[in-house]
């Protein structure tokens, strides 16, 4: 193999690993999410909003949180509220989006992919940036 194929390959290889590391960004990646599976009711006004207090409608909002305190800790997905809801890591009657019969909120929606819950996931670990 000559040298200059060998370099190809390296560059091409550190290109692919590092596209596979790069930052989750919130306007493209987790905005998104947020507004197709959330903003019907966190919109400010909907069940959720009046509720919570929560509202999905700017990253300022999203950051402040509910009426009871934020819900993203940057940095540490565990211990965000966020995350903990939508990974089904606590009561299903608060799981969100609602999704099945026990849940306490009226509106229904489908729940979150694994792929949506792991770039929140990856998002709030990196420190929950407005990128």
């Amino acid at each position: 193999m000559n040298a200059c194929f060998r370099s190809l390959i390296i560059v091409s290889i550190a290109l692919f690993i590092g596209s596979c590391n790069k930052p989750v960004s919130f306007k493209k990646d987790i905005n998104p999410i947020l507004v197709a599976n959330c903003l019907s009711c966190h919109d400010g006004s909907g069940e959720g909003s009046s509720t919570s207090g929560f509202s999905v409608q700017t990253y300022a909002n999203i950051m402040k949180g509910t009426k009871f305190g934020p819900v993203i800790l940057p940095g540490s997905s565990e211990s965000s509220t966020l995350f903990r809801l939508i990974a089904h890591k606590v009561d299903e009657a608060i799981q969100m989006p609602p999704h099945h019969e026990g849940a306490q909120a009226e509106g229904r929606s489908e729940p979150l992919t694994e792929k949506q819950i792991e770039f929140i996931q990856r998002w709030i670990d990196e420190g929950a940036k407005d990128n």
